[in-house]
Order: structure tokens, then C-alpha cells, then sequence
């Protein structure tokens, strides 16, 4: 794995009492959390709960008001770490595909280990296609973004956020923008990577691939952490009345 070596002790991320204010709204109110090597953590909660800022501050695109983000036991939220380098070892996929328009396929999924991994072009390519192939579009390879589906354009940016074979992947709801037929698609990649051992980070409204997928569940209610506990504790016997009543709206809704 590339990126900086994982201590036997260190968590691949550790956050720690994180705060985080718009204006005069606190949307994360001292979130404490650690993620190991090889585990998949899916946070769920309300629109509004503070899931994509959460995940935004891991990637540095939100700087904290107070607490820390360890990486591997550095300490990524001091302001004079290089972010540019720090983001380097981090994978992200947004709800939008985020793909660059002008870029092909293979173009945008072996741009990041050309530019900042300096990787030679016919490598970073062959990295790509291999990868495009193993989900099934290589043959999209030389193509547009515009010319691909929903569920396509967003497999690619998977396997952009793969490619340079990241310690942490950031994954944002990343199917709220898909149409239904094409969801199953895009988590079934998900799947692949989790049997993979890629530590996985993931924000999602998808409650049955949340108990698939995760190897534990964090509920996120108005900024704090309110329960969090392996996928059957949450689902099945939630100990906390939030957790309880947002999952009851949800089978009713």
C-alpha cells in the first residue's frame, strides 16, 4: 500500500472531538471516531445530520474549528500540513461524478497518478485500464464522461479514487444522484473493494446496503454521534431513542 505506513497501533483515521460551525449553526458538535485498516464505517443519519461535513473535514475540504484528524497517527488538521500531499493518500467520490468533461475515461482515472504521483503516462494507463476492465467498462475507455449512464460516470470516479491505491476511501452518498435501476451497479463495487480490505469511510441513505456493506454503522444525529455498533445492534436493537425513531420514519416512509 502506498501512502504513509500503518502503525500497529494507529487507527487508519482517528477523529478527535471534531467541531465544525457555518455562521452560527454547529453542525458537528465533538465527533469522536476511529476507523482501522480493512474496516468499512457507514455513517447514516438525517439530511442535515452533519454526514458530508464530517466527511469533508477527513479530506481537509472543510478545515475544523477545533479537535484533530489523524491519519495513520499524523496529525492532519495542524495547519501546516501540505494538503495537497495529505489529500494524496486519500480517496473521495462525491454525490455528483465530479469527472472532468474534457477528459476521457482513461484520461480521468490515470490522471491522478500521472500529476501527483508522477507515474509515466503508459503505467498510469495501464493501471487504468486494468481497473475499468475489472469493472466492466474498459471498453468505455476512450470515451466521454457525457457519453457514459449515471451509474457508469460514477464507477469511473470510483475507480479514479482507487487508482493510486489510497490508505483511506471517502465515499459521500454516493448513489443519491443515481437513478434506482442504476444503484445496484455502484454498490456492487462498493462490495467488491470492502472484500478488497480497503478501509472505507461511507456517508449513505441506502439502509440495506449500509447492513451489507458495513462492518459497523454510525448514527449521526444533529451533529453528535448518537449510537454507533455493528450493522444487527443498529438495525435490529437500537439502544438509543433517535436511532429508534429515525429508523422508524424510514420503514414508514
Amino acid at each position: 500500500m502506498s501512502g504513509t505506513a500503518l502503525s500497529s497501533r494507529a487507527p487508519v483515521l482517528r477523529l478527535s472531538n471534531i467541531r465544525k460551525r457555518f455562521s452560527d449553526h454547529d453542525v458537528l458538535k465533538g465527533v469522536s471516531l476511529d476507523i482501522g485498516e480493512h474496516e468499512v464505517v457507514v455513517i447514516i443519519g438525517a439530511s442535515g445530520s452533519g454526514k458530508s461535513t464530517l466527511i469533508r473535514t477527513v479530506n481537509l475540504l472543510e478545515r475544523i474549528d477545533d479537535g484533530q484528524v489523524f491519519l495513520c497517527g499524523e496529525d492532519i488538521s495542524d495547519p501546516r500540513v501540505d494538503e495537497d500531499v495529505t489529500r494524496a493518500k486519500i480517496g473521495i467520490v462525491f454525490q455528483q461524478f465530479n469527472l472532468f468533461p474534457h477528459k476521457t475515461v482513461l484520461e480521468n482515472v490515470s490522471i491522478a497518478n500521472r500529476i501527483v504521483h508522477g507515474m509515466p503516462r503508459e503505467e498510469a494507463e495501464r493501471v487504468g485500464l486494468e481497473l475499468l476492465a475489472r469493472i466492466g467498462v474498459a471498453d468505455k475507455a476512450r470515451k466521454y464522461p457525457d457519453q457514459l449512464s449515471g451509474g457508469q460516470q460514477q464507477r469511473v470516479a470510483i475507480v479514479r479514487a482507487i487508482a493510486s491505491n489510497p490508505i483511506l476511501l471517502l465515499l459521500d452518498e454516493i448513489t443519491s444522484a443515481l437513478d434506482p435501476q442504476l444503484v445496484g451497479e455502484v454498490l456492487d463495487l462498493v462490495q467488491e473493494l470492502k472484500a478488497t480490505g480497503q478501509a472505507i469511510l461511507m456517508a449513505t441513505h441506502e439502509m440495506d446496503f449500509a447492513r451489507r456493506v458495513a462492518d459497523r454503522i454510525v448514527f449521526l444525529h444533529e451533529g453528535r454521534i448518537a449510537e454507533e455498533g455493528p450493522p444487527e445492534q443498529i438495525f435490529d436493537a437500537p439502544q438509543n431513542e433517535a436511532t429508534r425513531e429515525f429508523l422508524s420514519r424510514l420503514h414508514h416512509a
